[in-house]
């Protein structure tokens, strides 16, 4: 349907008339050309003089010609099929042939009549269904969600929700249903029927545990139809070099709804992502026996960190040193005498105390060096034995004018100003309280950018002389105590406090801050995480470097995955604004090793991790049928419940509903000197009136 209108009063179309006929009149009214000869032409021609003008000027008076577009839309209705791995056991053969056949004969039945649309679900919605069962979860919400939002505002007539009802991911499918607006009506798929059968529900471990540390595993047992039976319970460690039984106990299961909960303490003593697999032995005339184990896996990390203390002498501040770091299972602690250094590897160790080296009698050259060389964090604890003028040379944090015959007893006041690392604030109140150190009598200066935590109390006197400071030589950090008689320190604390958490907050602190290592590797691959699930993409990003520290991506970066059979996978990361990107794929179970490589300005940098791909299991964990949750879903949104094989009476159900089309009116305005076919009249009758008169002999 179209409509004229004018932007302007319509009386002004009478002035386009008048124009028109002004104009006309005042050409062709004198004009004796065609008068004796063709008496009639000037009249055809004011005419075609008359319409050619009043078009125009009607046309300057900007009309608008306006049309509203109907469109009919037919009620829509939505078929959805779970396409989980619970339903794969169930149809299958002549059951899944029967259940396609009634699928298709509905969905074209319905067509005639309706829109229809399909999806498939499971871990996602999609289409088209394919009847392959085989998705790792099912997430019913997320149909609902999906189509809620697709047909919001639209004719939605109706969600036909084929499954078993049974949900292991998303939210319960009765809170989303409101959002549809339309009826549901529910196919009860799968099998109701409680058979006697033994399942391992859950299990709740760590995802990380450090390398030596014990982590606790959860198991949840469950068992159906089974009172009287006996299971064995083991939990195994599975390795390339052969598997390892750690657990292994009998449960006595003493009903038919059979529920219990154990709990285990294993030891994470292999660093890498660890495999394990909790099983339930089968009973006589169980169901199903691909429920009765479990696999998990834990990355053990191992954040251990070598430390060695090495004296001039014996001293009871190494015991307390090495008592208070040994606390923390991370740090791996040695202790030994210089004299005996050569028995040691110090390159091996990522952290060095040296109380009272140098000394008069020995340089520590020997620990020093190799230091230095390997860029190893140092910590010097300054006693009475200690050379200054050599201990001046060897570290960057503080320089010691004086002499260590006459010492002073010092204690400690924390520096308000001290920012590396944060500290608890009952030390701050208790530290300057504690016994007094032993520190050399003299001049002490900070070097560099050294940064002062603990400043000297001499007598009541608070002084600027440093008693522990930190500084960095190139990319070694180090750490200045320059006081011994620590010992007396940890005493007090636990005279005081019953415990020695303010000591070992303290030397802990110090270390942590030393030995946390920067990276400064040129070339990094991150991926995504550590362990994978089956259906999860593995993704990876990547950074490159130059030699000032700047993000490039200008070369290609590859990357190799290969599998436990040594089978190879490669790729080319894709570039981003500043670094790189990469998304695999999803790859099946199993441990993964990948070497990333790239050359940058002739230098071939490479990049090597591992990760782990490990199994989604919980569709074989719940098999029995919910069809109670799809009958109250069905009643609750107005619709009905059927079995699989009423899906005709389904579908002669939804062919008799009062479903209306909706009409969708769209108006659309345009001008209408847009129009072609007016741009062609104009043309015409010009063309006219200009062939008439020449072929009449006029001008």
């Amino acid at each position: 349907m179209e409509s004229l209108t004018f932007q302007y009063p319509a009386w002004y179309l009478l002035l386009c008339i008048f124009l028109g006929a002004g104009y006309a009149a005042l050409l062709y009214f004198k004009d004796k050309t065609f008068s004796e000869q063709y008496p009639n032409l000037p009249k055809w021609l004011a005419v075609l003089r008359f319409l050619a003008v009043a078009l125009i000027a009607v046309l300057l008076l900007q009309p608008l010609l306006k049309t509203v577009v109907e469109d009919v839309k037919k009620p829509t209705v939505v078929m959805a099929l779970d396409q989980s791995e619970s339903l794969g056991t169930v149809l299958k053969g002549d059951t899944l042939e029967a259940f396609r056949t009634a699928w298709e004969k509905a969905k074209s039945s319905l067509s005639e009549k309706y829109d229809v649309e399909e999806y498939a679900f499971g871990d996602e919605v999609r289409q088209p269904v394919d009847f392959i069962f085989a998705d790792k979860v099912t997430d019913i919400s997320k149909a609902i969600s999906l189509v809620s939002d697709l047909h919001a505002g639209q004719n939605l007539g109706a969600l036909v929700l084929a499954t078993d009802g049974i949900y292991n991911q998303g939210s319960n499918p009765l809170y989303l249903a409101d959002k549809l607006n339309a009826p549901v009506y529910t196919i009860g798929l799968g099998d109701t029927s409680i058979r006697k059968d033994l399942v391992l529900k859950r299990v709740f471990h760590n995802k990380i545990a450090y390398l030596g540390d014990r982590f606790s595993v959860q198991v949840d047992i469950a068992a159906r139809n089974c009172a009287g039976s006996n299971t064995n319970l083991t939990i195994t460690k599975v390795d390339d070099s052969g598997n390892s039984n750690l657990v292994q106990e009998t449960v006595q299961i003493g009903n038919n709804d059979f529920f219990e909960t154990r709990e285990y303490v294993l030891e994470a003593g292999r660093a890498g992502v660890q495999r394990y697999r909790v099983g339930l032995s089968p009973v006589n005339g169980e169901a199903s026996r691909s429920n009765n184990y479990r696999e998990f896996y834990v990355e053990v990390l191992d954040a251990r960190q070598k430390i060695l203390i090495v004296g001039n002498s014996p001293h009871p501040d190494m015991s307390a040193i090495r008592q208070s770091l040994e606390n923390n299972r991370n740090y791996e602690v040695a202790t030994e005498l210089i004299r005996n250094i050569n028995k040691l590897n110090v390159a091996e160790y990522d952290f060095v105390i040296l109380h009272n080296l140098p000394s008069r009698t020995n340089d520590a050259s020997a620990v020093l060096n190799i230091a230095e060389q390997r860029k190893i964090p140092t910590m010097f604890l300054v006693g009475t034995q200690t050379n200054l003028a050599r201990f001046n040379q060897v570290q960057p944090v503080l320089n010691i004018q004086g002499n260590t015959t006459n010492p002073n007893d010092v204690q400690a006041a924390v520096n308000e100003g001290f920012n590396l690392f944060t500290i608890d604030e009952e030390l701050r109140k208790q530290l300057p309280r504690f016994n007094p150190l032993v520190a050399p009598f003299g001049e002490f200066t900070l070097k560099g950018g050294a940064t002062v935590l603990l400043n000297q109390r001499i007598g009541k006197v608070d002084t600027k002389f440093p008693l522990l400071a930190f500084g960095q030589d190139g990319d070694r950090k180090v750490v200045v105590l320059a006081a011994e008689g620590l010992w007396r320190w940890r005493l007090f604390d636990f005279l005081q406090n019953q415990n020695h958490d303010i000591f070992d907050e303290v030397v802990g602190k110090a270390v942590q801050y030393a030995t946390v290592k920067a990276d400064k590797r040129r070339f990094r691959i991150s991926v995504a995480k550590n362990i994978f699930s089956e259906n999860e993409p593995v993704t990876f990003d990547a950074e490159l470097y130059n030699e000032s520290y700047e993000l490039v991506n200008e070369p290609d970066v590859s990357l190799t995955i290969i599998n436990d059979e040594g089978r190879e996978f490669n790729y080319t990361f894709d570039k981003t604004t500043n670094g790189y990107t990469l998304e695999a794929g999803v790859f099946p179970v199993g441990n993964y090793r990948f070497n990333g490589r790239v050359n940058f300005n002739g230098q071939n940098l490479t990049y090597n991790g591992k990760f782990s791909v490990q199994p989604i299991q919980l569709e074989l964990y719940e098999t029995t049928a919910d069809h109670g949750l799809l009958r109250r879903l069905a009643s609750d949104h107005g619709g009905k419940f059927y079995s699989p094989g009423q899906m005709q009476t389904l579908t002669e159900e939804l062919l008799q509903k009062d479903l209306k089309p909706v009409v969708f009116a769209t108006t659309r305005t345009r001008s209408v000197i847009h129009l072609k076919w007016i741009f062609f009249l104009l043309l015409g009758l010009l063309s006219l009136e200009w062939f008439l008169r020449r072929y009449h002999g006029g001008y």
